[in-house]
C-alpha cells in the first residue's frame, strides 16, 4: 500500500528507509533472542507466545515517539510452532495449554514494522541442545537441511536472477541432507504496509503449483521475506482441527451488521492496519472471538490456518529479512545457527549448489576477491615466482563435513 502522502513509493534506495529497516531488523534479532531463552523444558507455548508479542510492541513503541501519525508496531504476532506443527501455531489463553519438552523441534517465528517497512524473521531450535547434548539422527539432518536451504536462498536471490532458480537450490540444499521442501510454501516480496507482496519465490511445488506460480526476476533495491520450511516427512502440510488464531486484513469492504464485529473491525484496523494479527492481542478474547466470524464471512480478513506434517514427522524453519542493495544483498533478520550441535554424516554432493554456498554474499567482497587475484596473478608473471596462498575461513560446505 504506497503511502498517500506520496507520489511514489519509498524504496531502500533512500537512506532513511534503510534506517528504518535496519531499526526494525535489530529489534526482531533482539525479541528473537529473548524469546529463544524462554524455550525450555516445561514453559507454555502461550506465555512465550504473550511475551514475544508484548515485547515486539514494547521496543517498536519506544521510537519516533515524538511522530504521532507513524504506525509501528507488530508485523506478524509471535509463533511457536512444534515438531510436526509446520506454522502459525499462537494459541489463546482459554487453548489446551501446550508445554516444550526436552528435544522438542520449536520453530520460533515473530515480526515487526516501523512506519509500515517489515522485518521478519523465523528460526528452529530443539529443546535441550547444548554442546554436552549433541543432536543426532534425522533431527540433525533436518536442522543442517533448513540452514543450507536458507544460505543457498540468501546468496542466489539477487538482481537479474529469477524466482525459479531459488527454488532449484532449496531443492537441492534439502535433498543433500535427506529432506524435502514444505511442499507450496512462499516467500514473498515486502513492501511498505504490504507483507506479501506480488513477487515471490515457491519451494517444492506440484505440477499444478508450478503452472500457475507466476516467474519473476529480482531487481535492486526490492525487499524479501526469505522463507525455507523444510520436513523429514513427505513435506505435505494440511490443516487440522485447530483454531485459526492469526489473521490479516483484506482489502475487501462491508458494512458490517453485529456492533461487536464493528468494535473488533475499527479496533484491529487501528492497531494493525494491514499486518497479521492475532486474536491473543485484544483485552476481551471472547468478543474478538465472536467478532472475527462476521469479518471472516464477508472476506474482511483472511485466516493463517495452522498446518501439519505427518505425526511422527519433524519440520524445521529459517526466514530472514534480505535487501537487495546495488553493492549486494544485506540480511537484517536471522541469527547464526551453532551446527556444531547437530553433527550429520550427509553433507552436500551437488557440484553446482557446492559452488553456490562456498560464494561471497557481498559483490563487494567478490570484487575485492577478483582484484587480489588478478594482483597475484600479475606479481607471480613479473616475478616468475608462485604466488602466497591466502589462508583463509572455512567455507559454508567445509563446516557442513566438519
Amino acid at each position: 500500500m504506497p503511502d498517500s502522502d506520496s507520489e511514489e513509493e519509498p524504496t531502500i534506495a533512500s537512506d532513511v528507509v534503510v534506517t528504518k529497516y535496519k531499526m526494525v531488523g535489530d529489534m526482531v534479532n533482539d525479541v528473537l533472542k529473548q524469546v529463544m531463552v524462554k524455550c525450555v523444558t516445561g514453559a507454555e507455548v502461550v506465555s512465550i507466545c504473550d511475551f514475544g508479542d508484548k515485547t515486539l510492541e514494547e521496543m517498536t513503541g519506544g521510537v519516533y515517539k515524538k511522530d504521532k501519525e507513524m504506525k509501528k508496531g507488530i508485523a506478524f504476532p509471535t509463533c511457536i510452532s512444534v515438531n510436526n506443527c509446520v506454522c502459525h501455531f499462537s494459541p489463546l489463553r482459554s487453548d489446551k495449554k501446550v508445554e516444550l519438552k526436552d528435544g522438542d523441534v520449536v520453530k520460533i517465528d515473530l515480526g515487526a514494522h516501523v512506519d509500515g517497512f517489515i522485518g521478519v524473521v523465523a528460526h528452529t531450535l530443539i529443546v535441550g541442545a547444548s554442546s554436552d547434548n549433541k543432536v543426532k539422527g534425522r533431527n540433525a539432518d533436518l536442522l543442517r537441511a533448513a540452514h543450507t536451504m536458507a544460505e543457498a536462498a540468501l546468496r542466489k536471490v539477487k538482481p537479474d536472477t529469477q524466482n525459479n532458480e531459488v527454488t532449484e537450490m532449496i531443492q537441492k540444499a534439502a535433498e543433500s541432507f535427506g529432506c524435502k521442501p514444505v511442499s507450496g510454501m512462499l516467500s514473498h516480496q515486502l513492501k511498505r504496509n504490504i507483507i506479501n507482496g506480488e513477487k515471490s519465490i515457491i519451494q517444492n511445488p506440484t505440477e499444478e503449483q508450478l503452472r500457475e506460480h507466476s516467474k519473476c526476476t529480482f531487481e535492486v533495491h526490492e525487499v524479501y521475506a526469505i522463507d525455507v520450511l523444510v520436513s523429514t516427512g513427505e513435506g505435505k502440510a494440511k490443516e487440522r482441527e485447530n483454531r485459526v488464531t492469526v489473521y490479516k486484513r483484506t482489502d475487501e469492504t462491508y458494512q458490517l451488521k453485529m456492533r461487536t464485529s464493528r468494535t473488533f473491525f475499527s479496533e484491529l484496523t487501528k492497531r494493525f492496519t494491514t499486518m497479521p494479527f492475532s486474536l491473543r492481542s485484544f483485552e476481551d478474547e471472547g468478543k474478538a472471538r465472536m467478532g472475527i466470524v462476521e469479518c471472516l464471512n464477508h472476506n474482511l480478513v483472511e485466516p493463517y490456518p495452522v498446518l501439519y506434517e505427518k505425526d511422527g514427522e519433524f519440520v524445521a524453519q529459517f526466514k530472514f529479512t534480505v535487501l537487495l542493495m546495488p553493492n549486494g544483498p544485506l540480511k537484517i533478520t536471522g541469527l547464526p545457527v551453532d551446527l556444531s550441535l547437530y553433527p550429520s554424516d550427509k553433507s552436500v554432493e551437488d557440484k553446482e549448489l557446492k559452488e553456490l554456498l562456498n560464494s561471497s554474499v557481498s559483490r563487494k567482497a567478490q570484487k575485492k576477491k577478483k582484484k587480489k587475484a588478478a594482483k597475484q596473478a600479475e606479481a607471480a608473471e613479473d616475478e616468475e615466482a608462485p604466488t602466497l596462498v591466502e589462508e583463509k575461513k572455512p567455507t559454508l560446505v567445509e563446516e557442513e563435513k566438519k
